[in-house]
C-alpha cells in the first residue's frame, strides 16, 4: 500500500503558476531530461492559460523540436533573471530546431498565438508560483 501511494505521488505531475503581467497560466513542470523529452508530445488539447514550463540546470541557449506534438504551439524562452529573451511560434509534427536567441534557463510553451493575444513580449517579466 505505502508503496502504491509513493509511486502514485511521484508520478503525478509537478504544476506551478507563471504569472506574466496580469496574467496566469497553470503549467505542468519539466525538470528531469525524461520528462523535458517528453514535454507536449501525443496530446490533442492544451487548455486556454495552459502550458508547460521546462526548467533548466544552468542557463544555455535551449533547442526545441516538434516531433510527435500535434498542437501548434508558442515558446518563451527565459533567462534565470524572469526575463522572457525570446520567442517563437511552432508548427506541429515537425522536426525543425527552434533555439533560443540568447541563453536561457526556463522554456515556457502555450497555445500557438497566447502571447500575442495576451501582449506578451520580449523584455516582459515572469514570475514562477510553485506547489
Amino acid at each position: 500500500m505505502i508503496y502504491l501511494l509513493l509511486t502514485l505521488i511521484l508520478s503525478s505531475p509537478k504544476t506551478a503558476k507563471v504569472v506574466i503581467k496580469s496574467d496566469t497560466l497553470f503549467v505542468e513542470v519539466a525538470v528531469t531530461p525524461e520528462e523535458r523529452e517528453i514535454g507536449l508530445m501525443y496530446r490533442e488539447f492544451l487548455p486556454e492559460n495552459n502550458g508547460m514550463l521546462f526548467i533548466f540546470e544552468q542557463e544555455s541557449r535551449l533547442s526545441f523540436w516538434m516531433k510527435n506534438t500535434f498542437i501548434p504551439l508558442s515558446i518563451a524562452f527565459i533567462n534565470s533573471d524572469g526575463i522572457i529573451v525570446d520567442i517563437q511560434q511552432m508548427e506541429p509534427m515537425t522536426t525543425k530546431s527552434h533555439i533560443s536567441r540568447f541563453p536561457a534557463k526556463y522554456a515556457l510553451e502555450v497555445n500557438k498565438g497566447w502571447f500575442k493575444k495576451h501582449r506578451i513580449a520580449v523584455g516582459d517579466t515572469v514570475r514562477f508560483l510553485f506547489d
